[in-house]
């Protein structure tokens, strides 16, 4: 069978993966940013679908329609995101004659509408969160606000990925929150309906993994735990869920399994809950009608392979396996590896992966390799790195070695915000909340010059880098202002070396990757990877990238993007943190806001235009003394 991806990046991998197991030809297609991405050059056959422009690519059903044809593909796997919650295009897929590897389009339909999924989650017997969704009227909103009390959650109707969510707290900030989230809905999913309901104030995210056949059978694979959250994205997921009462997670079980049966569920997918950490009472939240991100740790403890599930399924083979059949072993935990800077606000990164090293014995689904260039096109996210071990603890410990062992050089990246992550007390406890982050500090930004080891690994490549193959000893040398022992270093006959050394800032191993050919060095102390060019022997070494985004009395783009929204005016006043530009950049908004009081004087872009990397959007005369 001729299985196309209508996906890209690591997903595009994984399914490629477990479809050549299974002996299938694999086809991917891809957007110009994507010519040379590993996940085209590992299938065995690609299909150019257009420039960048998502619309005109990989949301485009009538580009994904002529890849087919022109391909000769037998079936489609949607991976997840995109296209792969798309009823229409699943109906398309069909309609060209085509194996569709999801559900059927009716349950991608009937599950779309948060709004049409409450109802059928009701009436198959699982608990709602009290809410209102009759009337789109605000003031009919408004007034089930007020009966509902606050605080409230208004929230899309359609979509996900955290788009159209606000947290309202009193009725003074109703109708505006109401507006900015219809609007956030309109432009992400061309649906401004809305949704009020009960806000539970200690809420834990918790799903769970069902898989059905089309002959009737649909059985439940145990729980994940996605509670670790920014801006309603995923961070940090583990299955199984902790801590839950034995009757909450039999109870989720149970309703999983009659909701998926209820609509003659048909695939791999997932229902995700709201469950109140302090009473242990769970509420429906949405059914996701495709492949999670996190599912590669339900298949650490259950051994499962849910790709192939789907594709023999899709194939009309009975599940191979009934719910006694199910076995959990040991306990698993995924840490998302986004392009993106904890210390700006989760501010989204690009840059060219200069140096890559994974440490052994863990799981990585990855987009990259090294020489990967990260666009500004795209979702975030480059890879996910995934472990497991016999217990919950062990299993943390073990991520905590693979994140300090992870060097992943050339751009910004949330790994040190992770290994950071996993030692706050709530999370190895496994008592967090979706509002964990919201309610805690968060870790600055390190310093460069905080990598002890760093001097060290610029000294020898700047030392070595004349020389084929050279092995350094132990030894000392004189680096102002200090005076650092120099790890031992093996550069290897292709010009890089891989090798661990001991911190001195640090009692965690650091892991450096050495590349001669660009003179470069990059780091790993604390989870974070440092990278460091060495210009040549006579001169020291130097942080790669480190600058700030801003200009005086001006508002610049920290990275490409698209305006969605100009806040101010030519004359405008303003003060330090008021929003003045959103502009969207790999499927997040992002609000610029002025660094201080000031007029301002000039606006330079405006609604739809395309901003480049530190390119000036609004400046400003500065504020009079008066």
């Amino acid at each position: 069978m001729r299985i196309l991806i209508a996906n890209r990046g690591e997903i595009a991998r994984r399914v490629i993966r477990t479809a050549r197991t299974l002996g299938h030809t694999t086809i991917a297609v891809f957007a110009d940013p994507d010519a040379s991405a590993p996940f085209v050059a590992e299938a065995d056959v690609s299909f150019h679908l257009g420039p960048a422009d998502l619309a005109s690519s990989y949301l485009s059903v009538e580009r994904l329609l002529v890849a087919i044809a022109e391909t000769g593909a037998d079936a489609v796997h949607p991976g997840y995101g995109f296209l792969s919650e798309n009823a229409a295009f699943a109906e398309a897929v069909v309609g060209a004659g085509c194996l569709w590897i999801g559900p059927r389009p009716e349950a991608i339909r009937m599950m779309g509408s948060k709004i049409e999924a409450r109802r059928l989650a009701a009436a198959a017997g699982v608990p709602i969160i009290p809410g209102f969704d009759e009337s789109q009227d605000p003031e009919a909103l408004a007034q089930a606000a007020d009966a509902i009390e606050y605080p409230v959650l208004v929230k899309a109707a359609a979509g996900g990925g955290g788009k159209g969510i606000r947290i309202v707290h009193e009725p003074a900030g109703f109708r505006a929150a109401l507006a900015e989230a219809a609007s956030e809905a309109e432009r992400s999913f061309g649906d401004a309906s809305m949704i009020v309901e009960r806000f539970i104030q200690r809420p834990r995210h918790v799903e769970v993994q069902i898989v059905g056949d089309r002959h009737g059978s649909v059985i439940h694979l145990g729980t994940r735990e996605c509670s670790v959250q920014r801006r309603y994205q995923k961070l940090l997921e583990e299955a199984p869920a902790p801590n839950l009462p034995p009757e909450t997670r039999d109870g989720l079980h149970s309703v999983a399994v009659a909701l998926a049966a209820s609509i003659g569920y048909d695939s791999a997918g997932t229902v995700e809950f709201v469950v109140d950490d302090e009473t242990g009472d769970y509420f429906f939240l949405e059914m996701n009608t495709r492949l999670q991100v996190e599912h590669p740790v339900t298949e650490e403890v259950t051994g499962l392979d849910l790709v192939e599930l789907m594709i023999r399924v899709a194939e009309g083979e009975p599940l191979p396996i009934t719910q006694d059949d199910v076995t959990f072993s040991g306990h698993a935990v995924e840490a998302r590896v986004n392009a993106e800077d904890p210390a700006n606000g989760f501010a989204p990164q690009i840059g060219t992966v200069s140096h890559l090293v994974v440490p052994s014995g863990v799981r990585w689904d990855s987009a990259v390799v090294a020489g990967s260039e990260i666009t500004p096109y795209y979702d975030a996210m480059v890879a996910k790195l995934i472990v497991a071990g016999a217990d919950r603890a062990t299993a943390l410990r073990r991520l905590g070695a693979a994140l300090d062992e992870l060097v992943l050089g050339g751009l910004v990246t949330n790994t040190g915000f992770q290994r950071w992550l996993i030692d706050r007390e709530p999370v190895r406890d496994g008592r967090v909340t979706t509002r964990f982050l919201d309610e805690t500090e968060l870790p600055s930004r390190p310093e460069p010059a905080s990598a002890a080891a760093a001097e060290a690994w610029a000294a020898a490549v700047s030392s070595s880098v004349d020389h084929a193959s050279v092995w350094f000893g132990a030894g000392s040398f004189s680096l102002t202002p200090h005076r650092r022992s120099l790890p031992r270093v093996v550069v290897d006959a292709d010009g890089v070396a891989h090798e661990v050394a001991r911190g001195a800032d640090s009692d965690r191993a650091a892991v450096a990757s050495v590349s001669l050919a660009d003179r470069t060095a990059a780091v790993n102390v604390d989870g974070h990877t440092q990278t460091f060019s060495v210009p040549s022997r006579s001169q020291r070494w130097a942080p790669v990238g480190v600058g700030g985004h801003g200009s005086a009395g001006a508002v610049v783009a920290p990275f490409p993007g698209g305006v969605t929204e100009v806040a101010v005016l030519v004359g405008s006043t303003v003060a330090a943190g008021d929003p003045v530009v959103v502009i969207e950049a790999m499927k997040m908004l992002h609000t610029l806001t002025a660094a201080g009081p000031g007029t301002v004087e000039e606006v330079r872009v405006a609604v739809g235009d395309q901003v480049a990397s530190n390119q000036v959007l609004v400046t400003f005369a500065a504020a009079s003394d008066e």
